[in-house]
């Protein structure tokens, strides 16, 4: 009985979720006790104005410029995530979003350069680790997985002038752009001015340094076409998983 209740629970997020029947009760009641704890920290952000409905917190959460940051519903930020509103457009959570542990989200580092946006759609899943940078813009779209150490960097220094210190020079912004549905491996980089497709697939350890096809399987240093399958090819897919693990 109490398995079905917290199987209904978790389907509100998650309409495919099935509970594994390895599943104990004392872990099912470890979890309980986990989400309460996290959702009695969400409570502090109702003193800044801001709905903490279906919203999770780990331990050692900050933000900074809350009143910028926007947040969807079932939104779970684990242990010691850092998420910095320093932006000229909001930095938006969808709904469903999970940032692991450890991880920043900072739109800007500097005042006298503000950053422009970060937007996660609905559905993402960000593993441990996680560097989100938002200098130039970065979007990425509904639906996709993403690795522990993941990074983005929609910002490049200028180096041109020997004569000149290059912390001194300034900075060129483009911004990235991740299409809906991609699965992104671990300790994969992302720079600025890339636009991966929809449907993508990165292997782990790339750096993707030029913009890619949708439907694509894209892994190296950097980061190349490695084959581009036909959507919903499954076969064809998991000959690259290799690439991923």
């Amino acid at each position: 009985m109490f398995k079905s209740l917290i199987t209904n629970i978790i389907r509100q997020k998650n309409p495919n979720f099935k509970l594994d029947e390895s599943v104990s009760m004392s872990l099912i009641l470890e979890l309980v006790i986990q989400k309460i704890t996290q959702k009695t920290r969400s409570v502090k952000l109702l003193l800044h104005g801001k709905s903490a409905q279906q919203m999770f917190l780990g331990k050692g959460v900050q933000f900074f410029n809350l009143s910028n940051i926007k947040f969807g519903k079932w939104i779970q930020l684990e242990d010691y995530v850092y998420v910095s509103g320093l932006s000229k457009q909001p930095v938006e959570f969808g709904n469903n979003v999970r940032i692991g542990a450890f991880s920043r989200v900072v739109a800007s580092t500097s005042f006298n350069n503000i950053g422009e946006y970060i937007r996660i759609g609905n559905n993402v899943g960000i593993g441990e680790y996680a560097y989100l940078g938002g200098g130039g813009g970065l979007e990425i779209g509904d639906d996709c997985i993403i690795g522990q150490y993941f990074s983005c960097h929609p910002e490049n220094h200028e180096f041109e002038d020997p004569n000149q210190l290059i912390r001194l020079q300034g900075v060129t912004r483009k911004g990235i752009t991740i299409g809906k549905n991609c699965w992104i491996g671990s300790k994969v980089t992302i720079l600025d001015g890339v636009t991966i497709g929809e449907n993508c697939v990165v292997a782990a350890g790339a750096v993707v340094t030029k913009s890619m096809p949708a439907n694509s399987v894209i892994g190296g240093v950097p980061a190349r076409i490695l084959t581009k399958p036909k959507k919903k090819d499954n076969s064809l897919m998991k000959r690259f998983e290799i690439y991923l693990n």
